[in-house]
């Protein structure tokens, strides 16, 4: 049968565009792109504890067996959730399945008709996924500016309102690696009397257990998000909360209620994930960060990052094809970083993507960071 036209012209159009995506394996190369920030996923004390937890509790299964309300909520749910909710200092904590399921159960279920959320306009496709399920009213505000959301706020907190008003953000975004004022975003959300939802998904880790427990504003949140697939270097997602939220959550979350469970393998891995967490007293990462950052200031390459203290460092280099030449070239020096294209990011706002871990060496960023130079002063696109 012939594949429909309609989808083979979008597919040409990626190719026109430089932008089609393709499935790689992954490169053996030094890594700068990946979100395994504090090397978690590669610790084979974390992988041997894992294991000794499971065989010493006698639990021997390859799966779950089916959705957490048929037969898949084994003991180590209950386990997992109460540390989560104890290590995070809130009434209750439900695992997801990955950190897109969480905003897509979250939000697709909480808002509903009349309410409105306000979502930072560079939100994760996640976020914007699940508030297009949901029936409320979305609308979105200048990426960081609290003026501007502040007169969202102020349009929609009506007299005697019967609907409810929602704040979305993340604590650290995705690809400018950048962070909202969290303190005077919570201020604002207070005044006006809005529900704050944070996604915490490139914190977590990054900045120990989260910027909000960083700034002591974890109590004065509706919702988080917590995922466990970058700092903590394994797989799943939380949504931390109030007992009521978590309650509601079981009952009308549909990417919750209607998947199978993680097996008691994810689980046990994210249990040890965060006691070696809990136990660094100190990593390399931020001084990394911190390495990164004063060297592009050495090599005059400042103004083509966004600033950014996070482990996440962003070199704007407008055009896919550019773009995606110049991190050909990195990759062939043995420098694993992505390119990346619009649509993922607005036109003219492409960018290469670095990714800074703990178990970078310095001689690996200044050898990347040089060679970029290098590569710049010879492009004829410049």
């Amino acid at each position: 049968m012939k594949f429909p036209n309609q989808l083979y012209l979008k597919l040409q159009n990626r190719i026109k565009n430089n932008s089609l995506r393709l499935l790689k394996k992954p490169l053996q190369l030094i890594d700068f792109s990946s979100n395994d920030y504090l090397g978690f996923c590669q610790s084979e004390t974390i992988f041997n504890q894992t294991h000794v937890y499971l065989t010493t509790n006698n639990i021997k299964s390859n799966g779950s067996t089916g959705s957490r309300l048929l037969s898949g909520n084994h003991d180590l749910y209950g386990i997992v959730e109460k540390k989560l909710a104890s290590i995070h200092q809130v009434p209750a904590a439900l695992v997801f399945n990955s950190g897109y399921d969480a905003n897509l159960g979250l939000l697709s279920c909480i808002l509903v008709r009349h309410d409105i959320i306000l979502y930072d306009k560079l939100t994760h496709a996640s976020i914007r996924d699940g508030m297009q399920l949901a029936s409320a009213k979305s609308i979105a505000f200048a990426h960081n500016d609290l003026s501007h959301l502040e007169s969202k706020l102020k349009k929609y907190d009506t007299e005697n309102r019967k609907h409810e008003i929602y704040v979305i953000t993340e604590s650290i975004f995705s690809m400018d690696g950048d962070s909202p004022d969290l303190v005077k975003m919570v201020e604002l959300c207070q005044q006006y009397n809005a529900r704050l939802i944070v996604d915490e998904a490139h914190a977590l880790g990054v900045f120990h257990l989260g910027l909000l427990q960083k700034l002591n504003l974890h109590k004065k949140v509706f919702a988080r998000v917590m995922t466990f697939g970058k700092g903590l270097g394994c797989h799943g997602a939380a949504i931390l909360g109030s007992d009521d939220l978590i309650r509601f959550l079981v009952n009308f979350s549909r990417p919750f209620i209607y998947t199978t469970a993680l097996s008691p393998h994810a689980l046990a891995t994210i249990l040890k994930a965060y006691e070696h967490l809990l136990a660094l007293t100190h990593h390399r990462l931020q001084d990394n960060i911190g390495y990164f950052k004063t060297s592009c200031q050495t090599l005059n390459l400042q103004t083509l990052f966004i600033d950014s203290d996070s482990a996440i460092q962003s070199c704007v280099i407008s055009q896919n094809k550019r773009v995606k030449s110049i991190a050909d070239q990195l990759q062939r020096n043995h420098f694993d970083v992505k390119a990346i294209l619009s649509p993922t990011v607005a036109q003219g706002q492409e960018r290469l993507r670095f990714c800074i871990h703990s178990f970078n060496s310095t001689n690996e960023i200044k050898g990347v960071l040089t060679l970029l130079k290098d590569i710049l002063l010879s492009d004829p696109e410049k």
